[in-house]
């Protein structure tokens, strides 16, 4: 385990969404974004409010438009409002992907957090696209931890922004 583990295991449980975070919302969500992000813990809210501040951050350093993909990295996690692990849970998650390499994921298809852990963008996926997001947006939302695909510059920044957090 790296130090960044600890850092992010230590934010995750002192995590308050404060004026200037919901400020942020407002301006790149609609009401009913808002009530969906809402319905994560507050962990996760704080976590995605991040990556969309360092996505914003990061497109204006590379001259991207960055208005969609503020979106995406607001809702990227938004699976995981279906099953809410507390830090606690997380953390041993990452701890068991880690020691056993990733094969936890095969051995454990009927539990509820592995399945959120690994399928959490999937599911995001699945949730979105009954609202109408385009396939672009979903794409991402669907694939933000998916290592396979290289190469894609937002997906590529969203992962950067998403790792970092």
């Amino acid at each position: 385990m790296s130090l960044y583990r600890i850092k992010q295991f230590y934010r995750s449980m002192v995590a308050r969404i404060n004026d200037r975070d919901i400020s942020f919302l407002e301006k790149n969500l609609k009401p009913y974004e808002l009530q969906l992000f809402n319905q994560l813990p507050v962990y996760e809210q704080k976590h995605c409010i991040n990556v969309a501040r360092d996505v914003l951050l990061t497109c204006n350093q590379r001259n991207l438009k960055s208005d969609v993909l503020i979106k995406v990295a607001l809702l990227h996690d938004i699976g995981k409002i279906y099953n809410k692990m507390n830090p606690i849970e997380k953390s041993i998650m990452v701890i068991m992907n880690n020691i056993t390499n990733g094969k936890i994921r095969a051995g454990c298809k009927k539990n509820k957090n592995v399945n959120m852990y690994y399928n959490h963008g999937i599911i995001g996926y699945n949730l979105l696209k009954k609202y109408g997001y385009d396939d672009r947006f979903l794409f991402l939302v669907k694939n933000h931890h998916n290592d396979n695909i290289i190469g894609d510059i937002e997906l590529d920044l969203l992962k950067e922004c998403d790792d970092k957090n």
